[in-house]
């Protein structure tokens, strides 16, 4: 018997982790934290658990790996994200696309067009059952690979019913950016859209008019000898061989949210010295927090959604092309929505656990 139960993540943008269950053992797929900082990962959800299953380095996913870590318990994840794990992590190598066999359980991985080293997860138990993490068929930096056949699907809805495409994102980005004078920050996920985000300025606006932070610098010089990564990667090669530059007009900076690293040394200093909304702006492109929220109320701060997720018409074609019979919509708010929502042909389902 197997059966898949979502702990966190179902009807919110919160810590991603599911509990599955075959036979006696018991698998944790993701242990998030955030994004919001109140949003802790729950100890008691490793209660009885026999391994730990991670899709991605992007903290939702990955925040709660500490506890996992403390506890012994072995962690399955590609190479790349392993990297993001404390030392002392038991770490179980899965490959970026192929079969694993754990426990007479065949593990199929495959990119997930979202992250460095992140993966979606295929596992042949109940006709099959998938579990996207995050993913994103638009990208031009990240692959996609297609997953197998599944009857049950948990997917990323991060962006709920929007069905706005990437290429419109990006014009109404451009036009945003036209209308501003001066610089403007841009805080990333390194290991994210920040590449993607770079080739784009650079392409638009010249190599010397952008400038990544060191963090970012490093991640990327890792992400180009990745196979996972289109050829477009090597137009900004010029930028990780160069420091930082004061006179660049735009900054692709770490973290995301700009509540830690670069980015936050950037708005603390222009807020500090009256220059925020002025000389100086910041565009937020990924999901805010409150604290990037923050950022905005206060004068100089912009939202620009650049797609990292799946529109709504993606995540119908996703559950088309599974074959899938249900499906739970996941890392957003009012999933109930979905019930009145035509076009998936499958099933909706809200509860917390369902038998495979």
């Amino acid at each position: 018997m197997a059966e898949i139960e979502i702990l966190s993540g179902l009807g919110e943008k919160g810590p991603a982790c599911m509990l599955l269950t075959i036979n006696d053992r018991r698998w944790l797929l993701d242990c998030g934290h955030g994004p919001e900082a109140n949003a802790h990962f729950d100890p008691a959800w490793l209660e009885g658990v026999d391994a730990v299953f991670i899709t991605h380095d992007h903290i939702d996913h990955i925040g709660g790996a500490p506890y996992t870590v403390e506890k012994g318990l072995p962690i399955y994840t590609t190479q790349r994200t392993a990297m993001a794990l404390p030392p002392a992590a038991d770490i179980h190598i899965l490959p970026e696309q192929g079969v694993t066999t754990i426990y007479g359980v065949n593990l199929t991985t495959g990119r997930n067009g979202h992250a460095l080293g992140g993966v979606w997860f295929h596992f042949d138990v109940g006709d099959g059952l998938f579990y996207s993490g995050d993913w994103s068929e638009e990208s031009r930096w990240f692959s996609f690979d297609e997953p197998p056949k599944a009857r049950t699907a948990i997917i990323d809805c991060s962006y709920h019913l929007d069905d706005i495409p990437q290429a419109l994102r990006i014009s109404i980005l451009n036009d945003l950016i036209d209308k501003l004078d001066g610089k403007i920050l841009f805080p990333v996920p390194p290991s994210g859209r920040a590449g993607e985000l770079a080739v784009h300025l650079t392409e638009r606006y010249g190599l010397e008019a952008v400038m990544l932070d060191p963090e970012c610098r490093a991640v990327i010089s890792n992400s180009t000898k990745n196979e996972g990564v289109s050829p477009i990667a090597s137009s900004i090669e010029p930028l990780l061989r160069r420091g930082d530059m004061e006179d660049a007009r735009f900054l692709i900076c770490d973290t995301p949210n700009a509540d830690g690293g670069a980015a936050w040394g950037y708005v603390r200093a222009w807020h500090e010295s009256n220059r925020l909304g002025k000389d100086v702006h910041v565009i937020f492109t990924g999901h805010m927090t409150a604290h990037a929220r923050g950022i905005e109320k206060v004068g100089g701060g912009y939202f620009c959604r650049w797609n990292v997720h799946p529109p709504l018409s993606h995540q119908k074609n996703m559950i088309k092309k599974l074959g899938a019979d249900r499906f739970a919509p996941v890392f957003c708010q009012n999933p109930q929505d979905y019930l009145k929502v035509n076009g998936f042909g499958a099933e909706v389902f809200l509860e917390g656990s369902v038998t495979l």
